[in-house]
């Protein structure tokens, strides 16, 4: 659910899977974490996992993973984040070897967001 792949899950498979109850009380409650991707305004380091995700002068999340795309050119992470500022347009910072860079969340992929390319 927080990752956003709850759409995968049978949860009205007649037949029980372990975690079944929890999951069903997870998508019931909401979850408290998003996971989302953001663009890091960083320079000459990025990312590599672990690295803290500061909100409005607090830590609020965590980086899972990320680097530099080099196609995009940019460097970007992916991180946990409360639910309740997931959609928050401004404001995240990530800090990258003690220094923390500005980062915003990317919703649409970097790569031929628009389908444009030709696939085999």
């Amino acid at each position: 659910l927080e990752a956003g792949l709850d759409r995968f899950v049978a949860y009205g498979k007649e037949a029980d899977f372990i975690g079944k109850a929890a999951a069903l009380a997870e998508r019931k409650q909401g979850g408290k974490l998003r996971l989302r991707a953001f663009i890091v305004d960083a320079a000459d380091a990025d990312v590599i996992g672990d690295e803290p995700i500061w909100f409005d002068g607090a830590v609020r999340g965590w980086v899972t993973s990320g680097g530099y795309a080099h196609h995009a050119k940019r460097s970007v992470a992916m991180g946990y984040v409360p639910r309740e500022i997931a959609d928050e347009a401004d404001g995240f910072e990530i800090e990258i070897l003690g220094k923390r860079h500005g980062a915003r969340i990317q919703s649409a992929p970097l790569f031929d967001a628009n389908f444009e390319r030709m696939r085999a």
